[in-house]
């Protein structure tokens, strides 16, 4: 019902132009109205005066037929009428007349009412598309700002001093303090990123020289591989910190590629760490081609296996599958693991957000792996999804818009082995 409602709702443009001409009719009905008293009360106070007899004092000598009714009197000869009668024949004609009149100015004041309301009816809709218009340029501004993710964008409205002026350059204020805040804001996470880097490299030098001493002892061994493991993982979060920074506002490339050979690359990295877990990985990879940065979009891939991987038990499965559909280019990767409560997906896109709480695993990444993956997306216009799987584990999607617009295209070999696929790792 609610959605119903939505659909049928008029736009402001139709609410105005429905408003100009409600007020337009509802001045033409009170001017009908007032004019029709007018009149009314003219036509009233104009009727015949009183006849009386003859001005000598006897009966009048004019003579006059009887008329059919409705009709003026005409003179006759032949039979004679009083004054009286021709009182009541004057009277008649009067009201007959007045009713008449009125009568013709609702009719036809109403046809001229009706006629004149459908032009102010068009009138009113191009009046108000031309006073909308600078809405419309704002709108506009602010869709491609939130597409394209360039805040450098300006609406520039020039035109009289007024509330639209007022309202653009209020948007352009704004677009220029977002600007510089987010701009800031990368800054700074990537500086203290680059500082962070430096004395964590240090460290790792400082690690593997003591582990290559000659005289180093088992304890300072397993001391320093324990080091090793901490230090590998703040530079992964680092590494991630600085992928978030860059691509939360960045602007996609246009470069063409295909998620099937993006997903077949990635999953032929991962085949070392997913043997590793006993992860066994199926791949059902149909066209899925598509526009964007060839770096980000691998990225965006390899945080879903890796995340399918590292978030698996041990001896698990894991299913990647692309395919074009409805538009878009997707990617669906699947994997068995624990349960997943359908309350905490939405928790598990936040930056530093894992599955319960979990802050102790530091093995399985630094919480950066889906806000990573959202900000790809969200940078090259698509979506990301998930959702548990039956049995345990998660099932999330990625789509971007796809190279090859208009209908999905006819079904095949690998649309079929898709399917299998996904009904599989639901199952």
């Amino acid at each position: 019902m609610n959605r119903l409602a939505e659909r049928v709702r008029p736009t402001i443009r139709m609410r105005l132009t429905l408003l100009y001409t409600g007020l337009f009719l509802g001045a033409g009905i009170v001017l009908l109205g007032l004019t029709y008293l007018l009149v009314q009360n003219n036509l009233a106070q104009a009727g015949p005066k009183e006849i009386s007899g003859s001005t000598q004092g006897g009966p009048s000598d004019r003579v006059y037929t009887q008329a059919p009714a409705g009709a003026a009197a005409v003179p006759e000869t032949g039979k004679k009428i009083t004054p009286g009668e021709m009182q009541g024949v004057l009277i008649r004609a009067k009201r007959d007349y007045k009713a008449d009149t009125l009568n013709a100015l609702l009719t036809q004041g109403g046809i001229a009412l009706g006629l004149v309301g459908a032009a102010g009816l068009g009138f009113g809709w191009l009046l108000a598309d031309r006073a909308l218009r600078p809405v419309h340029k704002i709108t506009e501004t602010a869709g491609r700002v939130a597409r394209s993710h360039d805040l450098t964008e300006r609406i520039g409205y020039e035109g009289p001093r007024d509330d639209v002026k007022e309202l653009a350059d209020a948007f352009d204020t704004m677009l220029g303090r977002l600007a510089r805040a987010f701009d800031g804001q990368r800054r700074f996470v990537a500086n203290a990123s680059h500082e962070l880097r430096t004395p964590l490299a240090i460290n790792r030098t400082l690690v593997d020289v003591a582990l290559r001493r000659p005289d180093a002892t088992g304890d300072v061994k397993r001391l320093g591989e324990s080091l090793l493991v901490v230090n590998t993982r703040h530079e992964r979060l680092i590494d991630g910190l600085l992928t978030l920074a860059g691509t939360e506002n960045a602007v996609a490339g246009t470069d063409p590629l295909d998620l099937a050979d993006v997903a077949g690359h990635v999953l032929d990295q991962a085949a070392p760490e997913a043997r590793g877990h006993g992860v066994t990985a199926d791949r059902r990879l149909g066209p899925a081609p598509t526009t964007g940065d060839p770096v980000l979009v691998e990225r965006l891939v390899q945080n879903l296996v890796e995340n399918a991987i590292r978030h698996n038990r041990e001896g698990g499965e894991l299913w990647v599958s692309t395919r074009g559909r409805d538009g878009w280019a997707e990617v669906r990767v699947a994997n068995t693991g624990p349960a997943v409560p359908a309350y905490e997906i939405e928790t598990i896109f936040e930056p530093f957000r894992r599955l319960g709480n979990d802050r102790v695993r530091s093995d399985r990444g630094s919480g950066l792996g889906l806000s990573i993956v959202r900000a790809i997306a969200g940078a090259h216009g698509g979506t990301v999804t998930a959702e548990p799987r039956a049995g345990g584990g998660l099932v999330v999607t990625a789509r971007l818009p796809s190279r090859i617009p208009g209908p999905p295209p006819a079904r095949g070999v690998h649309a079929v082995r898709e399917d299998e696929a996904v009904s599989h790792s639901r199952g």
